[in-house]
């Protein structure tokens, strides 16, 4: 095969004989060598990666133990695509990518210690990022049987110790040395060998004292601390004398305690009020036992005591036998209401057990006090404002709620004028006659009505009486006494509010009369409204009930002449004057000299008017009878349908408006446009300019007469 360079040469420089260039060879070949160079600069780089952001993982925190949360936060090149997370070559999650986010929170599975590989995949393209994650090894341990609070284990008995390892070597033997602390500062030990599995967890369970060194025991109260080789894992067992902590009212409390065969003790239990004693003798294996039944039957909530002591050849026992319990009580919630059963607060209830006061609550907000309450039967007594407003008896055998329903009335007020409108936003004052305690009530809603919630209608068995005084705009229309409130929900009063007598006169600018002018008076805050015509002396009365009001004055078109307000609390007369109306309006139409347009008509117009008229040789349209305000004017031209000149003014008294039409000019009675009249005196100029131009030049050429 002939070089590259050669089949050059021999293709560009010949053709049927005939060479095609006149470069010399070497230029030729100079020229291929080039292009060859070209093509393979492309081809290499066609099969070159195409250049994107690398993936990338970062793992918070990066070591911890099996179980333990960890946060991986990537970084992948394709927009919302798949992606993997991989645990060494186990996938443990995947999902799509939040834009290139991907932000998952994983739970360390069981391995052996050391790093793993945590890999996320960018699956659209295949690419990966890859991060270590650091196995800590972790030891920890329970003891067995699990007991729930309250209950717990007594002298004398065993436990068992349960431990596990995880995140350890795989298949490797360790040795763990597992110490039990007793309460007199004794230790005793046990050795056993934890071999971890391939997962690198292992375990073993002991059983304390059984397993452990000579002498190892539970005859001690208080806690037992568990090591494991030293501070690997550490944890207390808790041993005492009764099988709970707690005890309610008729439940069997049951104490046990270890001394020596045959000793005989003494057993005291004290608390709020008991004080019990008795001399008891421990069973051949050194066995100390005592249950009773009744012995809390009637005890009262609080901490007790119980106390064992050797009397004969004695144990002496540090730390010594001595052990709380309580008696808690069940949880009693108690929800205070009305006689209309809403909720009340500020209720104190007060719970009595033969005769005895136990203990109170007051409730909150919701009604609800909150109580703590032995099986028993319990009077309470609910006081509110210091007095007394019911009386209840219950029984408790558990957590328990109850709804106790106190002496309290709702008063709701309805105020309707003397239509029967209701009337919002009246203040109201509620006051309780010769009482200390107060009470209150709100303004009136949209509907009329107010609550005055949960009043004492008795007071030392006697009805409270209550004044109402009720006021609107600051001015009070009524005043209501001796209200006395019956044992019940909920107790109804109605109270009129008033009509007052509004003496409106409308007159002109002038102080003439306006008559049949519309009247409108609206209450400011909404709902009452009254209406009424004027007569022939400009006057209207209207009833109205007391209040604030917006009072407008329409003309018989519907358009408003004036409006005032009127703080109506007593008869008034109230007097609007009306400048806007009866005006009379004449329009000047001038044109671009200030001449009078004859003949143009002339439109005035606003909400409710349309007036037209033509002016006259004056150029003056006149109009009467004009009410003012923003009116448009309106100006055409004799015998053309659109206006020449639209403008708006505020009219507010009779006057004269002139119009000058900038565009027109009168002339001998007709109208000229002025740039016309114009380009008219220019024409004129121009010709009487060339008249005397052509006069000069003839006088220039007349021959002169010769002088002998």
């Amino acid at each position: 095969m002939l070089p590259v360079l050669e089949v050059f040469t021999l293709l560009d420089v010949w053709y049927e004989g005939k060479r095609l260039t006149k470069l010399p060879f070497r230029k030729i070949r100079a020229l291929g060598f080039l292009f060859l160079v070209l093509v393979s600069m492309v081809t290499v780089i066609s099969f070159l990666p195409k250049t994107e952001a690398a993936t990338s993982i970062l793992l918070s925190p990066s070591e911890g133990h099996a179980g333990a949360k960890f946060d991986v936060r990537a970084t992948i090149n394709t927009s919302n695509a798949m992606y993997e997370i991989f645990w060494d070559d186990n996938r443990v999650a995947s999902g799509n990518a939040t834009g290139t986010s991907v932000n998952v929170t994983l739970t360390v599975p069981p391995a052996v210690a050391g790093n793993h590989s945590i890999t996320v995949r960018d699956v659209d393209i295949n690419e990966n990022a890859t991060s270590n994650f650091k196995i800590l090894t972790a030891y920890s341990f329970e003891t067995l049987p699990k007991l729930v609070s309250p209950v717990q284990r007594q002298e004398g008995d065993p436990f068992n110790v349960s431990l596990t390892m995880t995140g350890g070597e795989q298949g490797k033997t360790n040795v763990a040395n597992v110490t039990v602390k007793v309460p007199n500062n004794a230790s005793y030990t046990c050795y056993r060998n934890i071999t971890t599995e391939s997962d690198g967890n292992g375990s073993l369970l002991v059983s304390y004292p059984l397993d452990f060194s000579a002498g190892a025991n539970t005859n001690f109260t208080g806690d037992y601390q568990v090591l494991l080789n030293g501070t690997l894992a550490t944890g207390t067992v808790f041993v005492g004398l009764t099988s709970s902590s707690e005890y309610h009212r008729n439940q069997t409390i049951d104490i046990k305690a270890i001394y020596n065969a045959n000793e005989d003790v003494t057993l005291t239990i004290s608390g709020k009020d008991l004080n019990y004693s008795q001399n008891m003798t421990a069973d051949g294996n050194g066995l100390v036992t005592y249950a009773n039944s009744t012995m809390l039957s009637n005890a009262s909530m609080g901490v007790y005591t119980v106390n064992i002591t050797s009397t004969s050849n004695p144990t002496k026992k540090t730390p010594p036998d001595v052990q709380s319990f309580t008696v808690p009580g069940f949880d009693v919630n108690m929800t205070m209401r009305n006689l209309a059963a809403e909720p009340v607060s500020s209720v104190t209830v007060y719970v009595f057990e033969n005769a005895q006061s136990i203990t109170n609550a007051t409730s909150d907000s919701a009604g609800l006090a909150r109580l703590n309450l032995e099986v028993g039967s319990y009077m309470c007594n609910a006081s509110y404002n210091d007095q007394e407003v019911g009386d209840f008896s219950i029984q408790v055998n558990d957590s328990a709620s109850f709804d106790l329903n106190c002496n309290l009335t709702n008063l709701r007020v309805l105020v309707v004028d003397e239509d029967g409108i209701r009337i919002p936003d009246i203040d109201l004052r509620l006051k309780p006659e010769n009482q200390t305690f107060s009470a209150s009530i709100a303004q009136t809603d949209i509907n009329g009505t107010s609550v005055a919630h949960s009043l004492l209608p008795v007071v030392n068995n006697i009805f409270v009486n209550y004044t109402l005084n009720a006021s609107r705009y600051e001015t009070q229309f009524s005043t209501i006494t001796n209200i006395s409130l019956p044992i019940a929900p909920w107790f109804e009063l109605d109270v009129i509010c008033p009509k007052i007598s509004l003496q409106v006169n409308v007159t002109s600018g002038s102080l003439d009369p306006i008559s049949g002018a519309q009247v409108n008076v609206t209450e400011v805050k909404g709902g009452l409204q009254y209406s009424g015509a004027t007569g022939a002396g400009g006057g209207v009365t209207l009833s109205c009930t007391l209040g604030k009001y917006m009072v407008e004055v329409y003309d018989q078109s519907g358009i408003k002449l004036n409006e005032t307000t009127v703080n109506l609390n007593q008869t008034s007369n109230l007097s609007i004057i009306c400048n806007l109306y009866d005006l009379d309006i004449s329009v000047m139409v001038v044109d671009y000299f200030g001449q009078p347009i004859p003949n143009v008509n002339v439109t005035l117009q606003r909400t409710g008017q349309r007036r037209s008229h033509v002016a006259g040789a004056d150029g003056l349209a006149s109009f009467s009878n004009i009410v003012g305000g923003s009116t448009q004017v309106t100006v055409r031209l004799s015998g053309q349908s659109d206006p020449c000149v639209v403008t708006t003014t505020y009219l507010d008294s009779s006057r004269t408006i002139e119009l000058k039409i900038d565009r027109y000019v009168a002339l001998a009675g007709m109208l000229l446009e002025t740039a016309h009249l114009l380009t008219l005196i220019i024409v004129v100029l121009i010709v009487v300019a060339i008249l005397c131009l052509e006069v000069l030049r003839r006088r220039r050429l007349k021959p002169q007469k010769s002088v002998s």
